[in-house]
């Protein structure tokens, strides 16, 4: 569907989960957070009902995050059942890959297409610093990667440059889309997480881009496939896999903007950084049927808002949830 400002909505990100294996520094304290019970997070039901709508709407992609979602039991069962919605022609999911390796061969064969895997390092001991996990579960994440492109899963890489912690391993990272058909995508730290919190601070992706064409040579844009994010991306000479870049601060791509996101609560959200929104939760458990749930999804995703404000931190309607209670 477009909204009002003639954007075609098409493609939703969908929280499964607000837990997580990993204490990544940037998005989630030490101690980790008050979990949500599990009366408080949709039902799998309750998901594929919202799907079913949506897919009337228009949506053609979803994505499903968490938290991390393959610690959701039962992921397997629900991407079947999204693929099998009439409509919904692509269903991603993003990991941290811990437990990818295990379950690989099952995504591909209930219908997931793709995986994108956050990896930030290849070194053990900046693994440890960032995460605030055993470094050995480095090599776990790697075997996940191989192990999603074994399965015939389109295999992408995400990965947050910050300064002072992987800065000297941008080479190396994006070199993996060189020997390897995945893509590397460097995204921009965003000020949602808990990176103010941690002192971390991210590179600028004019800088990550000069340091990658210094060693690659001249970066050639790509055309972008349908149903795809905002990263911009550029294959060098040379690689089987591409480069991207997504840069929400520095370069605005509100205008082009094709997605919404559902929490794990259950609340669909317009704007990354805006809290506006609907309350599907208790929406659902109000006893809407399928014709009242169509018209308020019609109803709200109209109004997504124009663009994000994150340059005017504190502004009316800006988002108070963190990056883990929304959804990666």
């Amino acid at each position: 569907m477009l909204d009002f400002y003639r954007r075609k909505i098409e493609y939703v990100r969908i929280s499964v989960t607000d837990r997580c294996n990993l204490r990544c520094r940037y998005c989630m304290p030490a101690d980790g957070v008050e979990k949500l019970s599990h009366a408080d997070i949709l039902s799998f039901e309750e998901i594929v009902r919202v799907v079913r709508a949506l897919a009337q709407l228009g949506i053609r992609k979803v994505r499903l995050t968490g938290g991390e979602p393959l610690l959701r039991r039962g992921v397997v069962d629900l991407v079947r059942e999204i693929k099998a919605v009439e409509g919904i022609e692509r269903v991603a999911l993003t990991t941290n890959g811990v437990l990818l390796a295990d379950l690989a061969e099952e995504l591909r064969a209930a219908g997931l297409d793709g995986v994108n895997i956050s990896l930030d390092t290849l070194a053990e001991d900046a693994f440890y610093d960032i995460t605030r996990r055993s470094a050995s579960l480095l090599s776990v994440v790697r075997q996940g990667m191989e192990a999603a492109l074994a399965a015939g899963l389109k295999t992408k890489l995400n990965c947050v440059p910050l300064k002072g912690v992987n800065e000297a391993e941008l080479v190396s990272l994006a070199a993996l889309a060189k020997e390897h058909p995945i893509d590397v995508r460097f995204i921009e730290l965003m000020p949602i997480g808990m990176a103010k919190e941690a002192g971390l601070t991210g590179v600028p992706t004019a800088e990550v881009r000069r340091i990658l064409e210094e060693s690659f040579g001249a970066l050639v844009p790509v055309v972008k496939e349908a149903l795809t994010g905002p990263a911009a991306c550029f294959r060098p000479a040379g690689f089987r896999g591409a480069l991207g870049f997504i840069d929400a601060l520095e370069h605005k791509f509100c205008s082009s903007c094709n997605r919404v996101r559902l929490t794990a609560e259950g609340y669909l959200k317009l704007c990354l950084a805006l809290d506006a929104g609907l309350d599907l939760r208790t929406l659902l458990r109000a006893g809407a049927d399928d014709a009242a749930l169509f018209r308020k999804l019609r109803q709200v995703i109209a109004e997504k808002p124009r663009e994000h404000r994150f340059e005017a931190a504190g502004g009316a309607g800006e988002e108070k949830r963190r990056m883990y209670q929304i959804g990666g």
